[in-house]
């Protein structure tokens, strides 16, 4: 048979064998330039901070309201072994109690589960609620003095508003592509690190690409480890755990510019406040960036067999 019908009917399987190879390496090469499209804007929505990923103390937190009628002018969130509770100071007097849950509920409830007002030096109206997480809207019913009814409001604790080292940020990020903020101290100034560096969270665990000015480091020492650069020309980039955010990291970068081989201390610092998560549309345009490259190389394939036919 000839022309592309034999072509087809005879070279089929190898030639499937050879595209699928070919969508293997180009695939294969999209996914490891993801740490290159890193540096997106910060999609909406966050996912909830529980007690257990903040540490204990006071803190003052910004809280949202889903009604202008319910105003937090003050709150104050206290955290003990993963157990969390805050002092709420409304804008009003116009509340006698409150319930975590809906108004239904609360309707349904025992007046043993309701919260009263207790005033405070001023005569502001406080209340003391527990807060189930963090970044995440808390069903809480307030009654009306005037009404005397049941209104159903919602709330959100910002994980945000609260002081660095707070919220061990680490443990609560998806898995996924992120960018972070990098400070970098020690050494002699001349070499340093680009930021916002790259930041891959795999299985809850963290690693930041890093990319040096300079291409003359052939490994870095971080908590006892050593790495070696993920490539092999141009400035030196390693992968390295984050081991924590806002929080000093020493580490050592070996450095080859000198006549011989130097090891220097720097100090690293991840900024949490800076992290930002790429979007979806980054993906997307990855994926089809590689599906496009794809079908180039499989037309080129199928027109260079079919003109050895002819």
């Amino acid at each position: 048979m000839d022309g592309p019908a034999g072509l087809f009917a005879g070279g089929s399987r190898k030639m499937l064998l050879l595209i699928t190879s070919a969508a293997g390496l180009i695939l294969a090469a999209a996914v490891s330039g993801m740490a290159a499209i890193c540096y997106a804007e910060t999609t909406k929505g966050q996912a909830p901070v529980f007690g257990d990923k903040v540490e204990n103390g006071t803190y003052p937190i910004e809280v949202e309201s889903s009604s202008s009628m319910f105003r937090v002018v003050k709150a104050s969130l206290t955290v003990e072994d993963g157990e969390m509770e805050a002092v709420l100071t409304l804008s009003g007097t116009g509340y006698l109690k409150l319930y975590m849950g809906t108004g239904d509920e609360a309707n349904r409830s025992s007046e043993g589960s309701h919260i009263p007002y207790v005033e405070d030096a001023e005569g502001k109206y406080t209340y003391t609620i527990p807060v189930e997480a963090l970044d995440q809207e808390i069903d809480c019913a307030a009654f009306s003095r005037r009404k005397q009814k049941w209104y159903d409001r919602k709330l959100v604790f910002c994980a945000g508003s609260l002081p660095k080292g707070a919220v061990d940020r680490g443990r609560i990020l998806e898995d996924g592509c992120y960018t972070v903020g990098l400070s970098v101290q020690g050494g002699t100034g001349r070499a340093t690190i680009a930021s916002p560096s790259p930041l891959v969270v795999t299985d809850g665990a963290a690693a930041a690409v890093l990319v040096w000015d300079s291409p003359n480091y052939d490994y870095m020492v971080v908590n006892g480890r050593k790495y070696f650069p993920i490539n092999k020309d141009g400035d030196s980039v390693f992968e390295i755990p984050v081991l924590a955010f806002d929080q000093e990291i020493p580490v050592i970068a070996d450095t080859t510019a000198m006549s011989k081989p130097h090891e220097v201390s720097y100090t690293l610092i991840f900024h949490s406040d800076t992290i930002k998560k790429k979007t979806e549309r980054d993906t997307a345009a990855l994926v089809a960036l590689a599906a496009m490259a794809l079908a180039v190389a499989a037309a080129a394939f199928f027109r260079k067999k079919m003109l050895s036919h002819v």
